[in-house]
């Protein structure tokens, strides 16, 4: 039976460095940073969820190489999704992360399931802040 999700992947440009975007500006801590031959299992945590680890990855193997240069590309172009987060204050983390130089693509909305804003991570992936308020399906007719 399945328990839980327990990992999640984001591709980078650089793994090393996005590691340490992920920790120094958003605030994860440091689970793995093991070589297996050519393979990398790097992962951090989020203090409050230390059970989902965040696996970066350089697009590669097993992927085609025709796959490989179509992740590279949406990356490029700033294109491909990353991480949805959870925030207790959307305005506020938008703030914060603003001055520590983060990228947003959307300043804080309301939306019918809460405050949300978009920013990017250091590769250019999308990462979604959401503030979450209750919410119902007529609230999105």
């Amino acid at each position: 039976m399945i328990t839980n999700i327990s990992i999640a992947p984001v591709y980078v440009r650089d793994v090393d460095a996005s590691k340490a975007f992920y920790i120094d500006v958003f605030g994860f801590e440091d689970k793995d940073d093991i070589t297996m031959g050519d393979y990398l299992l790097c992962t951090f945590v989020h203090p409050n969820q230390p059970e989902l680890m965040v696996h970066l990855t350089v697009p590669g193997y097993p992927h085609t190489q025709l796959t490989i240069d179509a992740i590279n590309r949406a990356i490029d172009e700033g294109v491909w999704h990353g991480l949805g987060m959870q925030v207790d204050d959307c305005q506020k983390t938008f703030e914060e992360l603003s001055e520590k130089g983060v990228t947003f693509l959307q300043e804080p909305s309301k939306r019918p399931y809460g405050t949300e804003a978009v920013c990017r991570d250091n590769s250019g992936n999308w990462v979604v802040l959401v503030e979450p308020t209750e919410f119902t399906p007529e609230d999105f007719a």
